[in-house]
């Protein structure tokens, strides 16, 4: 079973950064797919960007060039930095991870981005 623990969520102003971090409580981080995902009031879930254990990336069209999400499997943790905020990105984020191998995935309690002047 895989715990995961976001933190770095807070209140900016438009055109600011943030930097959201994901810890894993999980054996062989490797073999799993870590994801973004976020979800603003009245809207579906949707993925932000995600990274595999050799990082390779994709990203939601909506956050590319503005959002990098990187990960440090020596301490199992994954990194969302988002710059150039919008009002627009204000949600709540997600972290995910998906086993590469095995029908199982869990998800972390949410971390709170607000874009507001």
């Amino acid at each position: 079973q895989v715990q995961l623990v976001e933190s770095g969520g807070g209140l900016v102003q438009p055109g600011g950064s943030l930097r959201l971090s994901c810890a894993a409580s999980v054996t062989r981080f490797t073999t799993y797919v870590m994801g973004w995902y976020r979800q603003a009031p009245g809207k579906e879930r949707e993925l932000v960007a995600a990274i595999t254990h050799s990082g390779r990336t994709n990203y939601a069209d909506s956050v590319k060039d503005r959002f990098t999400i990187s990960r440090d499997n020596a301490k199992n943790t994954v990194y969302l930095q988002m710059n150039h905020l919008e009002p627009e990105d204000t949600a709540v984020y997600y972290c995910n991870a998906r086993n590469t191998y095995l029908p199982y995935e869990s998800w972390g309690q949410g971390t709170q981005v607000t874009v507001s002047s």
